[in-house]
């Protein structure tokens, strides 16, 4: 196993190092210890308008989606690993091909994804913030105790997730039969005991008050789910065989009114037919919104009337903005070189296909605004999300082209990201809490928006296709 393992980290290293250079890609860690360690200065202004409970709480939600992203591993259908990594090779789609059990090998993938990302993401955080303290006045056991719950939390959404992932897998009505018992089960804590059930998140009950039985709970729970989702795995493909009827033609005519009608119904039919489309918008759209959700409602206090709607709305458009990287998933520019297609004209057809998926976040803003009691501030609230989607995608574009998911660990590229979608983040967030009405100026960003993209055509155009 451990020679598998380390077969695999070096492939992890390998792939990424490849895209962007292996020191830019090594420099990725001490970005975030330099956020982090900066960051610690800032704790104690902050702590003067947010209680120290509260930002705790923001971490610690933070990481969990961080390993709720992280950790999407049954999304990967056989359909997106021929397209997008057949041609590489990839140890963890060798099963068939290798002495060794499918599950053994897929349970090396799992782990290898846990180390990586932990070392990736999680330390330098941690570390940043622990160097900080002789600074700050954090005692050495917190900071120590921080890095701790922070790496609990990113097990929790990822294990959680992985266990989501395989139970959909092996039945969609388990799934939804599971999901809805544990909404249940939530809204039932909250009316009983009137209290939110974000606050018995067990890594944050840790670091508020360290015992040995908060420990235990909080390694086994995530440790249990790992064990369960690695029984319930299935290597075999279900339903290997299938049969559509051509909808290509059809579809086709119905996005004639849209640039590039062909690339946008291929790309359509690839998120339908390998079931992305449904898997994707659970995993990677809903069920990260429902958990802001469910952070974001204990810090309603602390917003001015209708900030909660409103910062959620931002944050809506933010995640939505990812939907880029359904579409650009299922295969690289390679078998397009030998075509008259130009690379500006597969981003094109991308941003046309995540155009049409942007109905999902629409409809999602406005049923979080008429469930909340905000349905007067629908309008506002759908066009602030959908604005900050569409800049946020379209300076996407520019910084990554067609290689959205990987160019991210490039540190040039997301140092960029941060601070293009930042500044405007800050200001309609300003806007919105001064008055929800005002958001509505966020239709300006259409105008940055398209600018972004016609440099991202001029500028992947120039590159050498062999990149991507």
């Amino acid at each position: 196993m451990f020679e598998l393992f380390i077969a695999m980290m070096k492939e992890e290293w390998r792939v990424h190092s490849t895209m962007f250079g292996s020191l830019s890609f090594a420099l990725f860690p001490f970005m975030i210890f330099g956020i982090a360690f900066m960051g610690a200065f800032l704790v104690p202004l902050m702590r003067t308008t947010l209680p120290a409970g509260n930002l705790s709480l923001i971490l610690h939600g933070s990481y969990l989606m961080l390993g709720i992203m992280v950790g999407g591993f049954g999304l990967l259908g056989n359909e997106v690993m021929n397209r997008r990594f057949g041609q590489a090779s990839l140890l963890a789609y060798s099963a068939r091909s290798l002495p060794l059990s499918e599950r053994f090998i897929f349970s090396n993938f799992v782990v290898k994804d846990t180390v990586y990302y932990f070392f990736l993401w999680v330390l330098p955080f941690g570390l940043g913030y622990l160097l900080a303290t002789p600074w700050t006045g954090v005692s050495l056991a917190s900071a120590l105790l921080l890095i701790l719950t922070l790496s609990l939390s990113f097990l929790y959404g990822l294990c959680g997730i992985f266990f989501l992932s395989t139970v959909y897998a092996r039945s969609k009505p388990a799934f939804w039969l599971f999901l809805f018992a544990c909404l249940a089960s939530l809204a039932a804590i909250s009316l009983v005991t009137g209290a939110n059930p974000a606050l018995l998140f067990p890594p944050l009950l840790l670091g508020s008050a360290f015992t040995l039985e908060h420990l235990l709970v909080s390694c086994l729970l995530p440790a249990f789910l790992f064990a369960v989702s690695l029984w319930l795995f299935s290597p075999e493909s279900v339903g290997s065989e299938k049969n559509y009827r051509d909808a290509f033609g059809p579809l086709q005519k119905r996005l004639s009114l849209l640039p590039n009608p062909p690339l946008a119904a291929k790309d359509t039919l690839d998120l339908y037919r390998s079931g992305s489309m449904i898997g994707q918008t659970i995993f990677s759209f809903l069920l990260p919104l429902a958990v802001i959700w469910f952070f974001l409602s204990l810090l309603g206090p602390f917003f001015p009337p209708h900030g909660l709607l409103m910062i959620f709305a931002i944050t809506a458009g933010v995640i939505a903005s990812t939907m880029y990287t359904w579409v650009t998933m299922f295969d690289t520019f390679g078998p397009y070189a030998c075509l008259p297609v130009a690379v500006s004209t597969l981003i094109e057809s991308k941003l046309t296909t995540f155009a049409i998926l942007q109905l999902i976040p629409a409809v999602f803003i406005a049923i979080v605004a008429v469930l909340a009691g905000e349905a007067a501030f629908l309008l506002p609230a759908v066009v602030l999300g959908l604005s900050v989607s569409f800049y946020a995608v379209a300076v996407m574009a520019w910084l990554a082209g067609l290689s959205p998911s990987v160019m991210v660990y490039d540190v040039k590229v997301l140092a960029w990201y941060l601070v293009l979608t930042g500044i405007v983040l800050v200001l309609f967030t300003a806007a919105a809490f001064a008055n929800p009405y005002y958001a509505l100026a966020s239709v300006v960003l259409v105008l940055p928006a398209w600018w972004f993209v016609q440099k991202a055509k001029v500028r992947w155009d120039a590159v050498d296709p062999a990149r991507f």
